[in-house]
């Protein structure tokens, strides 16, 4: 059974003078303790490190600083819910019981147009076989 949670906040960040990476998320709340999901990619080309150490494509961060790159296997959008299908052998590395997290989207209108404009960059991030599938972002 999936994971689900509302998702109060929302972000999309890409300004590469504040930052050298894009970050689009959403979060219950900007507490600590709050669930989250948190996609990353690095504004620069992947380095020769990078490619050999697999870390050459987006990066999905969970609560407790669960990491994983390249495990988004599909991103979908169904009305207010947003899907995230994620590849089972990344679930011991987040902190995950289930491949599939759903997040009620109730976060300021203009803070989810930012992290769907910033998302879709994220995850079209580095090499092609780690790219997920994206449904009506």
């Amino acid at each position: 059974m999936a994971y689900r949670f509302t998702a109060r906040v929302a972000c999309g960040l890409d300004d590469p003078d504040q930052d050298d990476c894009l970050m689009a998320g959403v979060a219950e709340s900007d507490g600590e303790e709050a669930f989250s999901l948190l996609f990353m990619c690095d504004v620069a080309e992947p380095d020769e490190q990078e490619v050999r150490l697999g870390m050459d494509t987006h990066c999905l961060v969970t609560p407790d600083q669960g990491t994983a790159y390249g495990c988004v296997r599909e991103v979908a959008l169904d009305g207010e819910v947003l899907r995230v299908t994620l590849d089972p052998s990344s679930l011991d590395a987040l902190g995950l019981a289930d491949p599939v997290v759903e997040a009620v989207l109730r976060a300021p209108s203009a803070d989810l147009a930012r992290m769907r404009e910033v998302l879709p960059r994220i995850l079209a991030y580095g090499r092609p076989d780690a790219r997920p599938r994206l449904i009506n972002l």
